[in-house]
């Protein structure tokens, strides 16, 4: 991904001013800079009111989790809730995703936003214990957060007693060690617990089973930064904004081969066309665009531009991360660099993705490099078709998701590959 954004590139002309309010600012990581802005008002508000006041919100509220899957937040808050304490509250910040930076904006930028969010969830979820786990490429976020969580105690937001209300919480930061694939939460719960970061077999699910075999909640960093929202709107006032299925403020990581790169924030209903030309300001030199990958999940062609930037389709209202490509980009070498990304990331736990996602990569280099047969291009097929119904979790669901995808919307490009490979029987 050669056209990666400076990270403090964020855009004022967003047309929503919420999650990244502060982040826009010089200086915003202090937490007398948050306070100021009315920082921790939701908290207090929060503590005024009964733990199953605060589920019922965040469930009316409709907030989907902003990792990846789109779970509805309130639901999984209430099945961890059908189980007995001691329950654990996991943020998940191992951002690893292609093209996605957004969670390190929150985290670098306003750190007590995402602890307000996790001490209200804690709250309502009946946790003592919580802990962020952080991807180990981030070390200025994880200083950051150390030091926001030593403020917030100082000034009585976090440890024993907060604000007089008998609630206690203590937060815990911990470092991953560069590996996608704790990204997925069950590996994560594993690598907290010092285990290898392999996937576990679900059911039973972390709000059954979780961190030290008790139920758990795994929220991302940009779900619990939307809490404090909720509680300072109210569930009605936060439906007010986007569409009514999919409301609140989302953080879109633009990059790629546009003029202003980073990230903004947008309502779901907002068309992947305005993203790209009206907020980043279209391509590079207006070179037509040939594709958007959604991370490294999907693939989009040009006549899929006004998909909505929400659930429905395609991943965007998860990590919500565009990746342009233009007419000057090689989509078969592209989808090489994705098949290369999965290959370094699989864990190895189960045999159709450590085979599968190493063989996908090296035909498809063989392909790139045009030292393909027929046979290379049946393999790339085979492989492609059966990674994801056999695989364990959701890296091998995905890992030939996207490249199918572009095998079935780019015919041409492929097959001019294809007939080249003739020539090497």
């Amino acid at each position: 991904m050669k056209y990666l954004p400076n990270i403090a590139n964020i855009h004022a002309e967003t047309e929503l001013n919420l999650l990244l309010k502060r982040a826009k600012r010089k200086r915003t990581a202090d937490i007398k800079e948050y306070l100021k802005d009315g920082g921790y008002l939701a908290l207090e508000k929060a503590l005024s009111m009964k733990p199953e006041d605060i589920v019922e919100e965040v469930d009316n509220s409709n907030l989907r989790g902003r990792g990846g899957a789109g779970f509805p937040t309130g639901r999984k808050w209430k099945f961890c809730l059908q189980n007995p304490a001691p329950r654990y509250l996991v943020c998940n910040a191992d951002e690893s995703e292609p093209g996605t930076f957004k969670d390190r904006l929150i985290i670098e930028r306003d750190p007590h936003l995402l602890l307000e969010g996790m001490i209200i969830s804690a709250y309502a979820l009946g946790v003592n214990r919580a802990y962020i786990y952080i991807r180990g490429e981030y070390p200025a976020g994880y200083y950051i957060l150390r030091n926001a969580i030593e403020e917030a105690k100082k000034e009585g937001f976090l440890g024993k007693n907060i604000l007089n209300s008998g609630f206690d919480l203590e937060i815990l930061v911990a470092r991953g060690a560069g590996a996608y694939i704790c990204g997925e939460e069950t590996a994560l719960l594993n690598s907290i617990e010092g285990k290898r970061g392999h996937p576990r077999l679900k059911p039973p699910f972390p709000v059954q089973v979780g961190l030290w075999g008790r139920p758990t909640v795994v929220n991302n960093v940009e779900t619990l930064s939307n809490i404090p929202i909720i509680i300072n709107l109210g569930s009605e006032g936060y439906k007010e904004i986007g569409p009514m299925d999919y409301p609140g403020p989302k953080l879109f990581p633009v990059s790629g081969k546009v003029k202003k790169p980073g990230v903004y924030e947008l309502p779901m209903n907002t068309t992947l066309r305005e993203v790209i030309f009206k907020y980043a300001g279209g391509t590079i030199r207006n070179v037509p665009i040939k594709a958007v990958f959604s991370g490294a999940l999907d693939c989009l062609s040009v006549n899929e531009l006004d998909t909505p930037m929400d659930y429905s389709q395609f991943g965007f209202g998860g990590t919500g991360t565009v990746i342009v490509l233009t007419e000057e980009d090689d989509i078969v070498e592209a989808c090489y660099k994705i098949a290369e990304f999965y290959e370094h990331e699989t864990c190895g736990f189960c045999t159709p993705c450590r085979i599968g996602c190493h063989e996908q990569a090296y035909l498809l280099d063989k392909i790139v490099k045009d030292e393909a047969t027929p046979k290379t291009w049946e393999g790339l097929r085979f492989v492609t078709k059966y990674i994801q119904p056999t695989s364990v979790c959701g890296l091998g669901a995905v890992a030939s998701r996207l490249i199918k995808q572009a095998m079935e919307k780019f015919p041409e490009d492929f097959a001019k590959k294809e007939q080249k490979s003739f020539v090497n029987i």
